[in-house]
């Protein structure tokens, strides 16, 4: 196992955490069904609400719906103008992206949450969302990167969910799961991209845990002790100790709850606890948990792996026994 147990826990524990908050988001924007009665023929007829997202981001309607290719060009865009920009180094350019997709990230996120009991929510949800996208981009910091990290990508899902339908999900992961392999294990882009944001931005697109061995935490503790109360000279202060990080990106935790949320609106029928469309999503989030715990148990130190593979075959593998058992 390449992390010692307890930050392979902790990453697997935040990877779940945000799953949930994701389920949690998805379905406070969800279409909203009524029953009502049509006052000129009597009739009972069942109406589909849509749930707008805010900062008038509109919920597409089903026939302007695009197409797969549309999609992946759309993913395959993004990626071309970041490695762009990584190129120039276009640091303020990158950083203003980043600052502009976190404050709406999070804005849909926290609203989800408040929508329901306060009547200005969105106002206040960008109000809360624009300090901590701030925070987290121009002032970094461990614990507010990954707390916020835990509400950006089921914002982002949120976007992306209307616009896919089950089949395409599937050839979604495929594809992503592909170009993930190629990416860490052919061209290394993964890697180049990962460093460039951590060492040139200071900023990482996923969770990212730093810890030290038993022997630098030593060290440590007795530059501290020697000058506690005293001033503590410059060339110590500078001195650099080896900082060992477990990550995991972004796309690794985003995809799997699009794809919850995918099957969610696709099979509203499969209810749990009165959540339409809940027993797939769980399956889906349990079967991308198997397959990211499996990666951490046969991972090894100073290797690069791709994800999206092994959580990918662990969806597959779920909805296929939920396709077996429902």
């Amino acid at each position: 196992m390449k992390h010692k147990a307890h930050i392979t826990l902790l990453l697997l524990g935040m990877f779940l955490a945000t799953q949930i908050i994701g389920l949690l988001v998805i379905n406070a924007y969800a279409p909203v069904q009524q029953t009502v009665v049509n006052p000129e023929t009597g009739e009972i007829q069942n109406i589909t609400s849509q749930q707008n997202l805010p900062f008038g981001l509109q919920t597409p309607e089903q026939e302007a719906t695009p197409s797969l290719l549309s999609i992946v060009i759309s993913f395959a865009l993004a990626f071309a103008i970041i490695f762009i920009l990584m190129k120039y180094k276009w640091k303020f350019v990158i950083r203003s992206w980043f600052f502009l997709v976190i404050t709406l990230a999070l804005g849909i996120s926290i609203n989800a949450f408040l929508r329901t009991h306060l009547v200005q929510a969105s106002i206040i949800a960008i109000a809360i969302a624009i300090p901590l996208a701030y925070a987290k981009i121009f002032i970094p910091n461990t614990y507010i990167h990954n707390l916020t990290e835990l509400l950006i990508y089921p914002g982002i899902a949120a976007v992306f969910i209307p616009i896919l339908l089950p089949w395409s999900m599937i050839a979604l992961l495929i594809l992503i799961s592909l170009y993930d392999a190629w990416a860490v294990w052919r061209s290394g882009i993964m890697q180049k991209m990962a460093k460039f944001q951590m060492e040139e931005l200071r900023i990482f697109g996923g969770f990212l845990i730093p810890s030290v061995s038993n022997k630098v935490r030593a060290q440590i503790t007795k530059i501290k002790q020697k000058y506690k109360g005293k001033s503590m000279p410059k060339r110590v202060k500078e001195k650099k100790f080896k900082v060992s990080l477990a990550i995991l990106g972004g796309g690794d935790v985003i995809f799997p709850i699009i794809a919850a949320g995918v099957f969610m609106r696709a099979f509203p029928e499969q209810a749990l606890f009165g959540v339409a469309g809940l027993i797939p999503a769980l399956f889906i989030i349990a079967g991308a948990l198997v397959g990211l715990t499996f990666l951490f148990l046969i991972t090894k130190k100073g290797k690069a792996y791709p994800a999206m593979p092994y959580i990918t075959a662990g969806i597959f593998a779920s909805l296929a026994i939920w396709k077996f058992l429902i």
